[in-house]
Order: structure tokens, then sequence, then C-alpha cells
């Protein structure tokens, strides 16, 4: 049987099944809401214990980090990505999922060739891209303030 591209491509999107777009929509909104929420609530917090504004923010910021890498750790996080899905991207949460979820999945290699190796798998290009972007940035800022 010979089908065109067109016709193969209408084919498969007849088959595949329909994405529940806002209901995925709206737990992604909820869930990121969920998480910034409890990102604030530890910055109350902090800020409540007497620390400073600069230092509360930090606590905040590695109290999330370390609830995510923990969450992920223990294959929660994963399982709340299943519902949430991209709400759980949130930056900091996101990002500690990202060095987390490879480090566990290799952790039977051994620390050095497994967890330490694979570690930045998903998350280096962006620690690389990222970086090659802020040095841009700089560049550029730096140029338009001494024009």
């Amino acid at each position: 049987m010979q089908m065109s591209k067109k016709e193969y491509n209408e084919y498969v999107a007849g088959l595949a099944p329909k994405s529940p777009c806002l209901k995925n929509l709206a737990w992604a909104f909820c869930m990121g809401g969920i998480i910034c929420t409890i990102g604030q609530l530890l910055l109350a917090g902090f800020d409540a214990l007497g620390l400073e504004k600069d230092l509360a923010a930090t606590a905040a910021s590695a109290s999330l980090i370390f609830l995510s890498a923990l969450l992920t750790a223990l294959s929660v996080y994963d399982d709340i990505a299943k519902h949430a899905g991209a709400g759980t991207l949130v930056p900091i949460t996101g990002f500690a999922n990202a060095v987390v979820s490879p480090a566990m999945e290799f952790r039977t290699e051994g620390f050095v060739t497994g967890m330490a190796a694979k570690m930045f798998v998903i998350a280096g290009p962006v620690i690389v891209y990222g970086t090659v972007a802020s040095v841009l940035y700089g560049i550029v800022y730096y140029l338009a303030t001494q024009l």
C-alpha cells in the first residue's frame, strides 16, 4: 500500500488519542501555583524566624531544591508530574528534578560512573546554554551602556 506523506499524517492523526488540553492546562497551572505558594510560605516562614530578606529567599530556594530532590529520590515527584505535567517544571524544582532523576536512574552503575557521570545529562545543556546566553547578554549590555 503506497501512501503519500500527507495521507500518512492524516492516517496517524486519526489513530492518535486526543489530548485533553484544557484539563492538562488546568492541572499544570494549579500545580505550578501550589509549588510557588509553598515557596512563598517558606519565604514567609524564614522571614518570620528573623532572617534578613536575602537570606530568607536563599533558605526558601534551598528548601524547595531539597524537597524536590528528596521527592524525586523517593519517586514521588515523578508521580506528581504524571498528573501535573509542565506545572512541575517551575524552574527551581524542575531543575532539581532534572539533576536528580538521571542520578537515581544510573545509581546501580556506581557513584562515579553512574550517578556522578549521568547527573547532568539533562541539566548539563541547560547550564551550558544558560551560561553562554548570560555571557552574550553581558556583552550586549556592556556595549549598550558604553555607547
